[in-house]
């Protein structure tokens, strides 16, 4: 049950409408008592859009092997212990496509899909991104995923990763309620054009690495000598600066920060706070 008014405002996936800010499973930490207090904490501050995938190597820490196969399925596990029964006010996204050994075949998405459901819990995924890498066309991916979607397994189709062909491509066959692509501070203007054409278009743009930025996998907060100095004045942490100006580029953009620290979490909820400081923009202007 939602306990809060989000400051950050709310938008539609599809027929779901979901706060903007959300939240991130990838990095729960490797106690799952703590882990599920997390997802359930997310939620009593108001979360209802949280973002996972059956192949995120969860225990990951910036002094851990990040690709710990001993963590898979983690974050759905904590999801479903967390959340079961789930209410129907809670959106989860998920991922396919990454596989062992590069990216999964057209005819291996259903495989992946079903484990997500079975890791999770439920009947059917509320929000399937096709997290591509390497591909000309996402068509015969994509594709398989409509499928899907017709059979009832699938509510809201996304893509991952993509360039703005991509979207085209998968707007020929079915259509694409939000894209996730990374994006931040330090990335420059990576990824504007892409901002635009899903706002223009009513599709949700979903930042990954907001925090981590050119650090990425490591995790973490990005050190920025402009986003520390604007926490300082406005008595904010740098998470909730970054969190902030990602918001501030459109009503169509969702966040997605991650954490496995309970205060970190209450302080990301609150960064909608920030977002109508006039001086946000300049950060993410390139030098």
């Amino acid at each position: 049950m939602l306990t809060r008014e989000p400051a950050a405002g709310r938008y539609a996936l599809g027929d779901l409408t979901v706060n903007r800010i959300g939240f991130g499973a990838k990095r729960l930490g490797k106690d799952r008592d703590h882990a599920t207090r997390l997802v359930r904490r997310a939620i009593e501050l108001g979360v209802n859009h949280i973002d996972t995938a059956a192949w995120y190597p969860t225990y990951a820490d910036a002094s851990h092997a990040m690709h710990d196969s001993s963590a898979l399925h983690w974050a759905n596990e904590i999801i479903r212990e967390a959340l079961r029964p789930y209410s129907d006010e809670v959106v989860i996204a998920t991922k396919v496509g990454p596989a062992e050994d590069g990216l999964a075949r057209p005819d291996q998405l259903r495989g992946q899909v079903e484990t997500n459901l079975r890791t999770l819990g439920r009947d059917h995924l509320d929000l399937v991104y096709l997290r591509q890498h390497g591909l000309h066309s996402v068509t015969e991916h994509f594709a398989a995923l409509a499928q899907l979607r017709q059979e009832g397994l699938i509510r809201h189709l996304g893509l991952s990763n993509v360039r703005l062909h991509h979207l085209a491509q998968a707007q020929a066959i079915a259509p694409v309620v939000a894209v996730q692509n990374r994006y931040g501070v330090d990335f420059g203007r990576v990824n504007d054009e892409m901002l635009g054409v899903c706002g223009s278009q009513g599709i949700a743009f979903v930042p990954f690495f907001a925090l981590a930025a050119t650090g990425r996998e490591i995790g973490g907060v990005a050190h920025n000598g402009a986003v520390n100095a604007f926490a300082r004045i406005h008595q904010a942490s740098p998470a909730q600066v970054r969190i902030a100006w990602t918001l501030s580029r459109g009503p169509h953009v969702l966040a997605i920060p991650g954490t496995g620290d309970l205060g970190h979490l209450a302080e990301n909820m609150d960064a909608g706070i920030l977002v109508q400081q006039p001086e946000l923009a300049a950060l993410g202007t390139e030098e």
